[in-house]
């Protein structure tokens, strides 16, 4: 009896491997189909995220300067708008990131789910 449950055992052991093996296989040909189009987007996330930081700190430093000029007081509004903008700036990159992250994670999970069925 504990030869028939090993003669068994290999055989699924082999297919299990097998279908890993291909799905390994399958992922790597389609991460090379998409390999061009992976850089240039890679690329254009760092330029929107880049801007995302750059742009709201830009307008807390300009409507503070704008301020200090207008109403000079014993604090520095360009500086605390400055701080505000980065700030939002890097809230506004972090959420283009984890969006970008949950796209990702999803479609990885539709292409095992795909492997697997």
């Amino acid at each position: 009896m504990a030869n028939k449950i090993n003669a068994q055992k290999p055989s699924n052991t082999k297919s299990t491997m097998a279908a890993q093996v291909d799905a390994k296989a399958a992922r790597k040909l389609k991460a090379r189909r998409n390999s061009q189009h992976r850089v240039w987007f890679g690329l254009g996330m760092m330029g929107l995220i880049g801007w995302s930081v750059t742009v709201p700190t830009l307008l807390g430093a300009s409507l503070g300067i704008y301020l200090d000029s207008h109403y000079p007081g014993e604090r520095s509004w360009t500086l605390a708008l400055l701080v505000a903008g980065l700030v939002i700036g890097c809230f506004n990159a972090w959420h283009w990131v984890s969006k970008e992250d949950q796209a990702i994670a999803d479609e990885q999970r539709d292409d095992e789910h795909k492997d697997n069925a």
